[in-house]
């Protein structure tokens, strides 16, 4: 019985070129034996995409229809039996029995399926790895801002070969183990070989005569950097700042990695932060919740004066428009928010006590 190529890709006559791709790389990432699949499944996920996957093949497939397997025995384009015919399919083979590819479309499945990863530029260099690193600051810092200095010991570009890796005045030729591809192949079995950056070089497919003295033939150095940050007003605490190019130096003159610095904000005993609010609490006498008057309260801007009214109740909060943290990167403040704390007085005198008897009565 002819097979439903198809079928075993899980699409139509009327899909598109892109979307057979699309199917073939998702059946390969779910039943590749290197992914723990089946390999006889993966065997006939390999033939189906060989014939849909070439316009030509497809074209015959399409015309011959369930008489194909005739067809291709008398010379019309075979499947994929097995994984040289998968290789071959995609790459060219060189004298050494491997397969050289193109990795524009396939990077990505072979950097999953092996562990190869996103990286796979064709310049081969590697760049600059990210920086973490933690920064305290105080509470009134996060809220209205400041500049800190931070040090970092870091790969940095090496000053005297510029990140070159070469002694100053060497010649540089092309790398033999590569050929100035930055690339070599390496062979993971199936008669499959991928490409993996070569050590001899770095990726830089160029080989200097004489390394420099001072980096050692890598371009970088570990040096003390101090870093300047502006902190923006309104940061709160666990937010990241993310400080382009400030991370590690790439190889020989690939791009620097970032430094993401995550703050820290010290606590501060007399407020509270909820967003761009400050909630902050006041203690007033009885008299003073009786009676009302005038009292002190601390706020991001200093001491200032809060009324408090005839009859204000214990817990009762009060609303100061603009005392609160600026808005990140925005206009604008938050509030402050008091609740005022009536305090009952203790140890009171007979006199006293009489007195809040006689009140009481009155009341």
């Amino acid at each position: 019985m002819a097979k439903d190529y198809y079928q075993t890709l899980g699409v139509n006559k009327s899909s598109s070129a892109d979307e057979i791709r699309k199917a073939y790389y998702k059946l390969a990432h779910q039943h590749h034996p290197h992914k723990g699949g089946d390999e006889a499944k993966m065997k006939e996920i390999n033939e189906a995409y060989g014939v849909l996957g070439n316009a030509d093949k497809k074209a015959q497939y399409d015309k011959f229809g369930q008489t194909f397997d005739q067809a291709r025995s008398q010379g019309g384009g075979a499947g994929f039996n097995d994984f040289s015919d998968f290789a071959s399919a995609f790459g060219n083979q060189g004298q050494s029995g491997n397969y050289s590819f193109d990795f524009g479309d396939m990077g990505d499945l072979f950097g999953d399926l092996f562990g190869m990863g996103s990286r796979s530029k064709k310049s081969g260099k590697k760049q600059g790895s990210d920086i973490e690193a933690e920064m305290v600051i105080s509470f009134f810092e996060a809220a209205f801002g400041t500049e800190k200095n931070i040090s970092l010991n870091k790969d940095a570009v090496c000053k005297k070969c510029n990140g070159s890796g070469a002694e100053p005045g060497a010649k540089i030729n092309t790398c033999k183990t590569c050929g100035g591809s930055g690339q070599v192949v390496r062979n993971i079995g199936f008669g499959i070989g991928l490409p993996s950056v070569c050590t001899d070089c770095g990726g830089s497919g160029k080989k200097a005569e004489k390394e420099c003295s001072q980096c050692r033939g890598k371009g970088t150095v570990k040096e003390t950097e101090n870093i300047a940050v502006k902190i923006p007003a309104g940061i709160d605490n666990g937010q990241t700042i993310r400080l382009a190019g400030h991370g590690s130096a790439g190889q020989k003159g690939s791009s620097a990695g970032d430094l993401y610095l995550k703050i820290r904000v010290a606590p501060d005993s007399r407020f509270f932060r909820d967003g761009f609010e400050i909630k902050t609490k006041a203690e007033i006498s009885f008299a003073q919740a009786a009676l009302g008057g005038k009292i002190e309260i601390d706020s991001l801007d200093g001491k200032i004066t809060l009324k408090i009214p005839e009859g204000t109740q214990s817990g009762k909060v009060f609303f100061l428009k603009g005392r609160g943290v600026p808005h990140l990167q925005s206009r604008g403040r938050g509030d402050q928010l008091v609740e005022v704390i009536v305090k009952t007085p203790t140890r009171l005198s007979k006199k006293q006590k009489e007195i809040l008897k006689e009140l009481d009565n009155e009341l």
